[in-house]
């Protein structure tokens, strides 16, 4: 397999850089803090968890790693979308300017 950044697991990369990827987040709400020292897959999170203390990424890491709306298949999903509608306008304005 290969080395390369892509191929890594979320996790993996926010436990590279901790603090700059990833922030723990505290919830003592039932009982003392349970924030694992190590970062792993069932202690980091990249939503909004509740009932106890975890990593969680920060704006920087969802930049980084392409998170959040989809990341680069949300951008070229709307690119197609769009392309679509241009395309679309183009065919009618053609006709409308047609039958003048």
């Amino acid at each position: 397999m290969s080395k390369t950044d892509k191929t890594r697991p979320w996790w993996v990369r926010m436990a590279d850089a901790p603090m700059a990827t990833c922030l723990p987040v505290h919830d003592h709400r039932f009982g003392p803090c349970t924030l694992p020292d190590e970062i792993t897959a069932d202690s980091a999170s990249l939503s909004h968890r509740t009932g106890s203390c975890h990593w969680s990424a920060t704006a920087y890491a969802y930049h980084l790693f392409g998170y959040g709306h989809g990341g680069r298949e949300w951008s070229r999903f709307r690119r197609e979308e769009r392309r679509r509608d241009r395309h679309q306008v183009r065919r009618e304005l053609r006709a409308y300017h047609g039958h003048e």
